[in-house]
């Protein structure tokens, strides 16, 4: 049996090897009983990840088998199944859903400190916070046709408007 290699965007070098032998399926009594009496003693784990920074989406399957080539195998049908089946995009489109949906705080501008037994936020450039200015809102100035602003803002999602000094 022949894959059609779901890679196929990859650079030219790329030396993905999609024959395969046909096996026998796989059944939930035979696994059980193998597992129990004799653990596969071949893993292979993936870190599949969209982007470098621990916000990216990640899939993180592994195969067993009792050899290493039977090991081999089952990842290389274990990637072409996930790819074939739409797992990957379906991943990727979760991802920026669940994202979507998050209504946190904004993180502050600068890293807090702990101070005077507080957690002490830079509210940016020396500028003190007034009293009437919640402690999750953020200090920012900018410069629009020529002439200076700075505020107050809330986190981004918030109802709440921000504060012009």
């Amino acid at each position: 049996m022949t894959y059609e290699d779901p890679f196929a965007t990859a650079p030219a070098n790329d030396q993905f090897d999609t024959t395969t032998k046909e096996t026998a399926p796989v059944t939930e009594t035979n696994t059980a009983s193998a597992v129990a009496s004799n653990p596969n003693p071949f893993k292979i784990g993936f870190t599949l990840k969209s982007a470098g920074g621990y916000d990216a989406e990640w899939l993180t399957p592994a195969v067993y088998g009792g050899t290493a080539q039977e090991t081999a195998e089952r990842g290389r049908d274990l990637l072409v199944a996930m790819q074939e089946v739409g797992l990957i995009d379906l991943t990727a489109k979760a991802a920026n859903y669940v994202r979507s949906q998050h209504i946190g705080a904004e993180k502050p501008a600068d890293k807090p400190s702990f101070q005077g037994g507080k957690v002490q936020y830079n509210n940016g450039g020396g500028q003190e916070r007034p009293a009437d200015v919640p402690a999750h809102f953020t200090f920012k100035t900018g410069n629009k046709n020529g002439k200076q602003w700075s505020a107050w803002f809330p986190p981004k999602g918030s109802d709440e408007k921000p504060i012009w000094v």
